[in-house]
């Protein structure tokens, strides 16, 4: 099974494109691949001689760092239990952070969901976050083996990765119950031990694979918290700009914007906002 990503109002933009291509166009359906839409990395991206100008033009503190030397600063920030801000090649299309405008985190902290949630989104506690797995190890971590590059299928965590209830948590209520770990990986762990996947692929996001790589040789996870890069009320980040700015008005400690990053503790502190109280909840 193939899901178009952005099976709403930009969907329908997509298939109103395809009958003028192959109707009144009577152009041939032509597939090159498995994905022809390239994992829907097609909106912008930015080089790093463009990021440097515009980190500097906003007043921000930053260094450039290797390829690798990026990967090893997100992952032992990541390690830390803190969020990363991750900005790397071209924008998703659709409605999914898949690894492009991305906020990161551990999946096996158990106070990673209420963080992200409380200090990065402004948003309720219990709201659920989606899984990022390398496609390779997908099949060791959770019940499915097919490719869900676009966070759409929902499966069960491996039966190896859980953690089964004790009888007087059972007993708990609400929020307290919602709390108790059920797997190696309670972050990404829904109350009935499913999560919404998404595969990550070396063709489509190399980097964001790498630092997968990276996490799951240091960890034995190859899996991370995955959410869009944004907080309530507010569309997903796109422009490096749009990134400091989301990053400096909540809790997240690193922004990584291609070979760039950025430690929240050394920012001016004239260029902090203020998120928290400017949104309602939803």
């Amino acid at each position: 099974i193939w899901i178009q990503p952005a099976a709403g109002d930009a969907g329908g933009a997509l298939g109103a494109a395809y009958v003028a291509n192959h109707l009144h166009l009577k152009n041939k359906r032509n597939i090159k691949s498995k994905d022809s839409m390239r994992g829907s990395y097609l909106g912008p991206k930015y080089e790093n001689a463009e990021v440097e100008k515009r980190l500097s033009s906003i007043g921000a503190k930053f260094h450039k760092k290797s390829e690798e030397e990026v990967y090893e600063i997100t992952v032992d920030t990541l390690k830390k239990g803190q969020a990363v801000g991750w900005h790397q090649g071209r924008m998703e299309f659709g409605p999914r952070a898949l690894g492009g405008r991305s906020i990161l985190g551990d999946p096996r902290s158990p106070k990673m969901q209420s963080v992200l949630n409380l200090k990065v989104k402004y948003r309720e506690s219990f709201r659920p976050f989606a899984p990022a797995v390398i496609r390779e190890r997908l099949s060791e971590w959770f019940e499915l083996d097919v490719d869900s590059p676009y966070m759409l299928l929902v499966a069960d965590v491996h039966k190896s990765q859980r953690k089964e209830m004790t009888e007087s948590e059972k007993k708990l209520f609400g929020i307290e119950k919602l709390n108790v770990p059920r797997s190696t990986i309670p972050a990404v762990t829904h109350v009935d031990y499913s999560a919404r996947i998404q595969t990550i692929h070396k063709e489509t996001n190399p980097r964001f694979h790498a630092l997968l790589e990276k996490f799951y040789s240091e960890t034995g996870t190859p899996v991370l918290v995955n959410t869009s890069f944004n907080v309530r009320g507010e569309p997903i980040v796109c422009s490096p700009e749009d990134s400091f700015r989301c990053f400096m008005g909540t809790d997240i400690e690193l922004l990584v914007i291609e070979d760039f990053v950025m430690y929240k503790h050394e920012q001016p502190e004239s260029l902090r906002l203020n998120y928290k109280d400017a949104f309602h909840l939803d």
